[in-house]
């Protein structure tokens, strides 16, 4: 395999059992073995991608003494602003090569969560860059909701098991900017290897390369998918919560050929969080003789929470 499976959420949403449960089986099967599908017919309509580029982009030109007033201490960098080299991948200490912008969940009245997510960070300057960010938010977390809802059936679940964690769930949606490089970079690339904190991850801005998987057998491929794919991968959360039976596979984002320093690179992944108060014990349905239980009980919020610490994001 040397790329990511691709698969169509038409074929979820079909009224067709049988295409019902081919879906189910093939993002299953792709999750065991390598962790990332690309998947077609999601919720994003192009004009809302070409509107939320066309804001993403005119904020990351901003001056940076502007940029900087949106980084808000004391949030963990969860809203808001985060500047350059800020994070860094687990266990590395070069910061990675780009800039982000974090947008929140912003959840319904009658959500009843039991903590309070902070609020975001209106940008004065763009007068509908917060409300592109918004809509697009709502599309990537509908389209998670279907791909849980899938995965849910997979593993042997009701369909609507993870509906309540996910809906109102403490979700991030970050626009990324990776500048132009202007000179060798000391031990940095643009993202390092890491796997994902989160449930899923729904990333656009693949498509203009440089997101490399880490297969099973240690080889490094490139995952390209088509244009109007989004690149879909599970998370650590997910990993633990179903004992390892969905992979949470590392990726990283390499630096470009010389000859393409000049470019800077957009993405925008949707980390799909569940509510703080999930508990993410390994489930009984992922438990037997041959895989016994791998992990120690925790929370949601637990384990973010130590995640972030380790990235550079929080203090202890």
């Amino acid at each position: 395999m040397n790329n990511i499976p691709s698969v169509d959420l038409a074929d979820f949403l079909s009224d067709d059992p049988n295409r019902k449960q081919k879906f189910v089986e093939e993002i299953g099967k792709a999750y065991e073995e390598i962790g990332f599908v690309a998947l077609k017919n999601h919720f994003l309509s192009d004009e809302l991608v070409d509107d939320l580029y066309k804001e993403v982009k005119a904020f990351f030109d901003l001056p940076l003494e502007t940029k900087q007033k949106y980084e808000i201490e004391g949030l963990a960098g969860q809203r808001g602003y985060i500047s350059f080299g800020k994070e860094h991948a687990k266990g590395k200490k070069e910061g990675d090569l780009k800039e982000f912008w974090h947008f929140g969940q912003e959840p319904s009245k009658d959500a009843n969560l039991i903590e309070e997510y902070p609020a975001n960070v209106q940008v004065e300057e763009l007068k509908d860059f917060n409300l592109v960010g918004m809509q697009a938010y709502r599309m990537l977390e509908k389209t998670g909701i279907y791909v849980l809802r899938a995965l849910a059936l997979y593993i042997g679940l009701e369909e609507h098991y993870f509906d309540h964690w996910a809906s109102n769930g403490n979700s991030i949606l970050r626009p990324i900017h990776y500048p132009p490089i202007t000179e060798e970079p000391k031990g940095a690339v643009r993202a390092g290897a890491h796997g994902d904190i989160n449930l899923i991850t729904l990333l656009m801005g693949a498509s203009t390369g440089g997101l490399q998987v880490l297969r099973k057998d240690g080889e490094w491929i490139d995952a390209i998918p088509q244009e109007d794919e989004l690149v879909i991968n599970v998370g650590d959360m997910l990993e633990r919560h179903t004992n390892n039976k969905l992979r949470s596979t590392i990726h990283r984002v390499i630096n470009p050929p010389k000859e393409e320093w000049d470019n800077p690179r957009y993405s925008i992944p949707f980390f799909m969080h569940p509510r703080s108060d999930m508990r993410l014990d390994c489930l009984e349905e992922c438990i037997d003789e041959d895989h016994p239980k791998q992990y120690e009980d925790i929370t949601a919020g637990e384990f973010l929470h130590q995640r972030l610490v380790e990235i550079g994001l929080a203090k202890k």
